[in-house]
């Protein structure tokens, strides 16, 4: 019956979820609005999370200067301008506790991380979907496709690895992180990789034929098959280390917002680290 009802939640919790397909393709303001929400309540969950009697984060400053980048947000946002509020913000809290003993090095830094790992990590969808690129005069809103793919190769990931490790897994014999989370096991891992390479390529090859001006462009399915990879790979590197960060606050969840899922980082806290690698594969290896 529990087994059931975690079931009927968790059904619940994808019709909760499914609007965030309607963001995604409306993109622009509606995308950036949504991602700053979550960067919200993720940093919300995160700070409830270390929050102890030792332990005494100054929430306020984190969900300020996460609004503040956010409107600032932008691809061409000047390089000087980023290091700039990093740096300041950095000064600022290195210098509050010498004036607030209440605070102390441990609570700004983990305040920083809270900021650092969900809004800036968050805001990399954002800055992936309003990539463009421009062939022979033409200018393709590239990453109106390639957002797609941080979503899909995570959730792809991560159902592949549940079914491989539950089918394939040997009863849990070949354990991957048996600490850190006691159920994920070598072979999920692998089918996790598998499936998110194979619908990256799937991906890459219906967009290169039907995607808008995209046959322009033709982008190798090589690239969908490393950003595959590299995403499967670092998606579940992101559900370690949520999973290490509440086990070590010992909680089961950071939040109970979606039901059957948990709170926003349960639900997103692989797409945060898959977000990253995408951005920073087209800037770097495609120049877009």
């Amino acid at each position: 019956m529990e087994a059931q009802n975690n079931m009927n939640n968790r059904y619940i919790g994808a019709i909760i979820l499914a609007p965030l397909l309607i963001v995604i393709f409306l993109g622009g303001l509606p995308l950036k609005i949504l991602m700053l929400i979550l960067s919200l309540l993720g940093m919300y969950e995160f700070y409830g999370a270390v929050k102890n009697n030792s332990i005494n984060t100054i929430n306020i400053i984190g969900y300020i200067i996460t609004i503040i980048y956010y409107l600032l947000l932008n691809n061409n946002m000047s390089f000087k301008y980023i290091i700039f509020i990093f740096t300041f913000l950095l000064i600022i809290m290195l210098c509050i506790p010498v004036f607030y003993l209440k605070y102390n090095f441990i609570d700004t830094s983990l305040t920083i991380l809270g900021f650092m790992y969900i809004s800036v990590f968050f805001s990399f969808v954002v800055l992936v979907e309003s990539k463009t690129v421009s062939v022979n005069d033409i200018v393709i809103n590239s990453g109106k496709y390639f957002v797609w793919l941080i979503f899909l190769c995570s959730w792809i990931c991560d159902t592949a690895a549940y079914y491989s490790g539950k089918y394939l897994g040997q009863g849990g014999k070949h354990k991957l992180s048996p600490i850190i989370s006691p159920n994920k096991t070598v072979e999920g891992a692998i089918g996790g990789l598998l499936g998110s390479t194979i619908s990256s390529m799937i991906f890459g090859y219906i967009i290169n034929i039907y995607g808008y001006n995209f046959n322009l462009l033709h982008i190798n399915i090589l690239n969908y098959a490393i950003i595959g990879f590299l995403c499967g790979a670092f998606s579940q590197l992101g559900d370690l280390s949520a999973s290490s960060i509440k086990r070590y606050v010992k909680k089961k969840d950071y939040g109970t917002l979606i039901p059957g899922h948990g709170g926003v980082l349960d639900r997103f806290d692989s797409i945060l680290f898959s977000a990253v690698v995408v951005y920073f594969y087209l800037t770097f290896i495609l120049n877009m």
